[in-house]
């Protein structure tokens, strides 16, 4: 089964159906839109008990119930100023060490810097060189809102366009460079931590991805690599930590990128951890390179 439904990823019109599903997430038809969410609560289970508002049927429209927000004492900011804060609540499918420019996918499948970073400028890549990432999956049941993993100001953002494979486990280690090939946002930041990065990797039936500065990013035509816009229209360019930079509409993963010496993980985070948004993923290094 699970080779079918990975031979089934590479034929289907991936984008088309990531349309009609987002297109039917916003549907506001009560008779619809309770019909789809009774059936997310039955199939998922989820943890209301977090959300503003629990009554998921009191929601405008799926899309809505699914990115909730949560009652800010339910996701505490990590105490030390110095801890990264873990983006989101997930479990993690890697996180390590950058072997000079390779990210560690799964067994057998490593890919770049430059190609996680699509069309970002190579500089950007250079500077991630030997440093630190983690992959953060998330799960149709989890909270999907991104948040900050530290404070940080928005320097440069992509839209890289890509496929729309599924980012579970069974795909990722079977579909090689998965991160690099799927369609994401690149969203890259000037702070104490020096560079990082904070990715947004669509995935099969992600119709849309969207940031505070931006509005939705995805769905986007033309699809091709697209430098976005630094504007403080909608939000402030920089941002504190824990502060909600995004929220993917339907769920996929979230790439931290930092660099050399910039940060350290903790000890428990390692692949198949489970974790919170707000959590001590690790902490920024106190002596950082200027």
């Amino acid at each position: 089964m699970g080779k079918l439904f990975i031979g089934m990823q590479y034929v289907l019109p991936q984008h088309t159906f990531s349309r009609v599903v987002l297109a039917a997430t916003r549907i506001r038809l009560p008779l619809i839109k309770d019909a789809l969410i009774g059936a997310f609560l039955k199939g998922f289970d989820p943890e209301m008990g977090d959300a503003v508002e629990p009554d998921a049927h009191a929601y405008p429209s799926f899309n809505a119930f699914f990115t909730r927000a949560l009652r800010p004492e339910a996701r505490p900011i990590a105490a030390p100023p110095r801890a990264l804060a873990c983006p989101v609540d997930g479990t993690v499918s890697q996180a390590g060490p950058i072997a000079v420019d390779q990210l560690f996918q799964a067994k057998g499948h490593h890919y770049s810097l430059q190609a996680l970073l699509g069309g970002a400028a190579p500089a950007w890549a250079a500077r991630f060189v030997d440093g630190l990432f983690a992959t953060i999956y998330l799960a149709p049941y989890n909270y999907h809102r991104i948040h900050m993993p530290c404070d940080g100001t928005l320097a440069d953002a992509w839209y890289v366009p890509g496929k729309l494979f599924s980012v579970n486990g069974q795909t990722a280690a079977a579909v090689p460079g998965l991160f690099a090939r799927n369609e994401r946002v690149v969203l890259l930041f000037e702070g104490e931590a020096g560079a990082f990065a904070v990715i947004l990797v669509g995935a099969l039936f992600v119709g849309s991805m969207t940031t505070v500065w931006h509005g939705d990013v995805t769905p986007r035509r033309p699809r091709r690599p697209t430098q976005l816009p630094l504007t403080a229209e909608r939000a402030p360019l920089t941002l504190s930590r824990g502060a909600e930079l995004g929220r993917f509409n339907m769920g996929s993963t979230v790439v931290l990128l930092f660099g050399k010496d910039r940060a350290t993980l903790a000890a428990q985070i390692n692949a198949g951890r489970v974790v919170r948004m707000g959590e001590a993923l690790g902490e920024l290094s106190a002596a950082a390179p200027a």
